[in-house]
């Protein structure tokens, strides 16, 4: 059997190491590339069976048809969301897999960290320290004991954070369009969650639903002084909303490792360079904001499973009839595949 060729769109040095390690299956051959995959790399693909990419990288109509006309039947998914791909157009031309959960506990935990930084000034006092500033002033927090958080999104991610956030003591109130069934969590409508938070924390696929779950009028029925912590997809915020609750002091802190035009900034150094995004500019620069570079996924247990996971799925699909972690227009649009995942979607 010939040899199964990938082209890796997106390549970071750990990724690579990861992978390297992973691949023990002499029948799949991976050519990394640093580019991501967009209308204007896609001709890298010439010659592949599958392309493997990740959250930023551009998988649209354009790209879909160029991929197919390169000969690439597989487009696989090293993450869990899939907001990047036009899955409607790729259905019945181009078959996609992706990584349901590499390491749930990776993400709820960095959340939790996000806020303990931010409510403990954790950030401030270690650059203060560094200069042998020992001063406390201006480093006053509060007890998250009691607080009341708002979780949105309970699926793996969002229920390790609840167990995280009940171990502190914090009341948990949750939403989500499907409830965890046979579950102890006390679920309210969205706007009784935003009326009710003391910290909301987002832990949800981005969908055109939700596109812009916190917008002006949302913010309006939000505490004053709530804080925000988004580690899912970055688009769930109106940015320029968020800088105007954080000036008019409707919004007390944000914790983002995400953003919703990350794209071309993150996971990239441009410590040398002048930055032209205004709005993540004025973010950074606020001291109630804690920026971090989508790396919540980022720990030595969640790259190994995503290295197996994608291996695994790209074998059984060239191997197999089955396609266990496939996803297509209509697993997500009407939860009505007729393969019910037994099979290859199409």
């Amino acid at each position: 059997m010939s040899k199964i060729r990938v082209a890796f769109y997106d390549a970071k040095e750990y990724d690579i190491n990861s992978f390297e390690k992973a691949n023990n299956e002499s029948e799949i051959e991976i050519s990394y590339f640093e580019t991501k995959l967009n209308e204007d790399t896609v001709k890298l693909s010439e010659g592949y069976d599958v392309v493997c990419v990740f959250v930023n990288d551009t998988v649209s109509k354009n790209v879909i048809d160029s991929l197919c006309n390169n000969g690439v039947k597989l487009i696989a998914l090293r993450c869990a969301g899939y907001n990047n791909v036009d899955i409607e157009h790729a259905f019945g031309k181009i078959h996609i897999v992706r990584v349901p959960a590499y390491s749930p506990y990776a993400v709820a935990e960095h959340a939790m960290a996000l806020l303990l930084t931010s409510v403990r000034r954790i950030h401030k006092a270690y650059n203060r320290t560094k200069d042998f500033n020992f001063s406390l002033s201006g480093l006053t927090g509060f007890d998250l004991h009691g607080k009341t958080v708002g979780v949105v999104g309970t699926g793996k991610i969002g229920r390790i954070f609840i167990d995280i956030c009940r171990g502190f003591g914090m009341n948990v109130i949750a939403y989500d369009k499907f409830p965890a069934k046979d579950s102890d969590i006390e679920y309210v409508e969205l706007e009784a969650l935003f009326e009710r938070s003391d910290i909301i924390s987002f832990h949800c696929p981005l969908t055109d639903e939700n596109r812009h779950m916190v917008n002006p009028e949302s913010i309006e029925k939000m505490k004053k002084g709530v804080i925000l912590i988004n580690t899912s997809r970055g688009a769930l915020i109106d940015s320029a909303a968020l800088v105007e609750g954080i000036k008019d002091r409707k919004i007390g802190a944000a914790c983002l490792d995400v953003y919703e035009e990350e794209s071309d900034v993150f996971f990239h150094d441009y410590s040398g360079h002048i930055v032209d995004d205004d709005t993540l500019a004025r973010l950074i620069s606020m001291p109630n904001v804690i920026v971090t570079s989508h790396q919540a996924f980022l720990t030595n247990e969640a790259l190994s499973n995503i290295a197996d996971v994608t291996l695994s799925n790209i074998s059984e699909f060239f191997n197999n009839d089955t396609c266990s972690n496939e996803i297509c227009y209509n697993c997500v649009k009407a939860s009505s595949c007729a393969q019910a995942h037994k099979a290859k979607c199409f």
